[in-house]
């Protein structure tokens, strides 16, 4: 018998497809047990969905370090042939970082991606960045801020959702981000999959978690934690970028095909 508080309420959708970047694939949120080693928010919000739907299948296209025209040439397609109801796209991000990234031209692309999308009758969900002002990313507030409010008249223009991680307040607790300050941590993925959850008005099982005070360090401890973080992270990053290269290269989609997101079709815990 199914534990009843392993069971959503009914919800629309049967077939949900994620389309994007490293935060859609999930980094910072490490789990060997999961397809591709990493757990993200997507997979999070594919379980909540999936409890109780034994129909219920999950595609991720997502490919770290991809920009939006790559987005759109290797994910649009292999994403519609799956017919999901339930799309999800964040994109844009690693644009942004990039010198001469122009959130106009930007939401411009993403239009017409969304068009396509919700011609098709699928629910699209859209991600606003967050607001950065207090991490490494600070430089591309300005620009992220402008790039959220087109992604509202994106949104609006087509019905679509917005998943508004600018308004998530909490994301600025460092707590939220993993060690190379750039991507969330498995708390972030947590936070962020409860806020597209609610979103979507779905009842679920994520509980809020308050993270503990961090430590009052000192000066030396800052700076030696700062310098640790250059050498493993921003300079590698750093050099990517002059050499043309990006994390996703050789790295394909971790679930390219809709499948169960429980393996079997049963959600953990469940039994005849």
């Amino acid at each position: 018998m199914i534990d009843p508080s392993l069971v959503s309420e009914p919800h629309p959708w049967h077939r949900y497809a994620a389309l994007g970047d490293s935060f859609t694939e999930g980094i910072g949120d490490p789990d060997p047990e999961s397809v591709g080693g990493n757990r993200g928010w997507a997979d999070r919000v594919a379980e909540e969905l999936a409890r109780g739907q034994a129909d219920f299948a999950y595609a991720n296209l997502a490919v770290r370090g991809r920009l939006l025209q790559q987005i759109i040439d290797q994910q649009v397609e292999p994403a519609l042939a799956l017919q999901p109801d339930l799309v999800t796209i964040s994109a844009g991000g690693n644009d942004l970082l990039r010198p001469g990234g122009d959130p106009d031209l930007l939401a411009d692309k993403l239009d017409a991606v969304v068009d396509t999308f919700a011609a098709s009758g699928a629910t699209v969900v859209l991600f606003t960045g967050p607001d950065v002002r207090e991490t490494v990313l600070g430089s591309i507030r300005s620009k992220t801020a402008i790039f959220n409010e087109n992604l509202r008249t994106v949104a609006a223009r087509h019905e679509a959702v917005i998943a508004d991680m600018w308004a998530l307040r909490q994301l600025m607790d460092p707590q939220m981000w993993s060690s190379d300050r750039l991507h969330f941590s498995p708390l972030g993925h947590h936070t962020i999959a409860a806020m597209v959850l609610d979103t979507l008005a779905v009842r679920h099982t994520l509980e809020p978690l308050h993270p503990k005070e961090r430590p009052v360090r000192s000066w030396r401890t800052a700076r030696a934690e700062d310098l640790v973080w250059a050498r493993e992270y921003f300079v590698p990053w750093v050099l990517r970028r002059l050499r043309h290269q990006s994390s996703g290269d050789g790295v394909v989609a971790k679930r390219l095909e809709a499948g169960p997101i429980f393996g079997p079709g049963m959600p953990p815990g469940a039994s005849d």
